[in-house]
């Protein structure tokens, strides 16, 4: 590439950032979630990261994930991100912003696709995530991760994805993950704890089930890890009190929990925040890599 082409990147890489970031701080109808993320993903460079795209963690045809590493990375910390989407929408492919930024943070991060609703109910993605999980454990050294320090993370459904698939202790049992390999759990933005009858989403839970029998909420061991639990001020979509009472059932179980409101932040970008490029949106990135690095 000449020095003039890379100015030219370069420019049309700020004009992009600039936009978004005017859109992104405007309403959640100015700016749809597929849009951010295809925005992101054109605005992150992964020169210098080893990546291996559509790796097979299991036999359907959504089972696959994305693996974003540093070069060279030796014992590192081992990230599993679940998208959201309602259960019933989103890609993989649209979250190559988190996969950049975890991996400049220096964790080998494994971005997942699951089972989606309403042709696959629950557990159908919570047993996705704990396999793609064992996947990323068998296959951690291959990109220069430490397989006994695993940290699983998601926002809104895929925080579902990620809270259920470590508290509930049938999951990482059934798909042969270790408990004490598991170090912590970041949930960003995620439904906890609602009743998922008198919403749309009631498609992704089987018929006739009640919430007590679903939600991560009432599915909390004692030896669960530490979590935090990331909350957008502004989040018109998923409540606060979903967190508020997941929180309390991790402290009626002796579980760490950290619950963390951002300021200034709402649904799409409290996950948006992650991508470095825009970490002046609020503090999510910050927050995750510090919870990383105290519990590694």
């Amino acid at each position: 590439m000449t020095r003039r082409s890379a100015r030219a990147l370069s420019r049309r890489r700020t004009f992009a950032l600039a936009t978004l970031a005017v859109t992104l701080t405007a309403s959640l109808t100015a700016c749809s979630r597929v849009d951010v993320q295809q925005t992101l993903n054109r605005a992150v460079n992964l020169a210098g990261l080893t990546v291996a795209t559509d790796q097979r963690y299991g036999p359907n045809a959504r089972n696959t994930l994305d693996v974003y590493a540093p070069r060279n990375a030796r014992n590192a910390p081992v990230v599993l991100f679940i998208h959201g989407g309602s259960w019933q929408n989103g890609d993989k492919s649209g979250h190559r912003f988190v996969g950049e930024s975890l991996a400049r943070a220096g964790y080998v991060t494994g971005v997942m696709n699951y089972r989606l609703a309403p042709q696959n109910r629950y557990p159908a993605f919570v047993q996705d995530a704990a396999s793609a999980l064992r996947w990323l454990r068998d296959n951690a050294k291959t990109f220069g991760g430490n397989p006994d320090v695993l940290f699983v993370t998601g926002h809104s459904a895929g925080a579902f994805n990620a809270v259920e698939a470590v508290d509930n202790e049938r999951w990482l049992r059934e798909a042969g993950v270790p408990i004490r390999a598991v170090r912590g759990v970041i949930g960003i933005a995620g439904p906890y704890s609602y009743d998922f009858r008198q919403f749309q989403s009631r498609v992704a839970f089987p018929e006739n089930s009640t919430p007590d029998q679903v939600m991560p909420d009432r599915h909390v061991r004692r030896d669960a890890p530490p979590h935090l639990l990331l909350v957008a001020a502004n989040d018109r979509t998923v409540y606060p009190q979903n967190a508020l009472n997941l929180e309390a059932a991790l402290k009626a179980a002796g579980v760490p929990v950290t619950r963390t409101v951002l300021p200034g932040l709402n649904h799409i970008t409290i996950a948006a925040a992650i991508a470095r490029p825009l970490t002046f949106l609020g503090g999510t990135r910050q927050a995750m890599i510090e919870f990383i690095e105290r519990h590694k």
